[in-house]
């Protein structure tokens, strides 16, 4: 499977499969803490992380959206905004 990957204006790439396992979540959650309100994340990852999900929405909640841009066997592609955040 070919990933789209290609940055547009505020969306930063965020490809997990270069990071090893025991700091993906850390280092996922650090990123998406430092996107602004109508920035994106767009993560690449070898697989679904349904688990990884359920902790951004605890953490994050409304003001995280989740848009699958590609989903297969071989991995996914997410877009991650952040919105409705206080501006510092």
């Amino acid at each position: 499977m070919s990933f789209q990957i290609d940055p547009e204006p505020n969306v930063h790439v965020f490809d997990a499969r270069g990071i090893a396992r025991r700091f993906r979540h850390s280092a996922i959650f650090g990123a998406l803490g430092a996107l602004r309100n109508g920035e994106t994340m767009r993560f690449v990852n070898d697989h679904d992380p349904i688990p990884l999900l359920h902790q951004l929405n605890e953490r994050f909640g409304e003001n995280l959206t989740i848009d699958y841009r590609q989903r297969g066997q071989d991995g996914v592609v997410i877009d991650f905004g952040i919105t409705g955040l206080l501006e510092e």
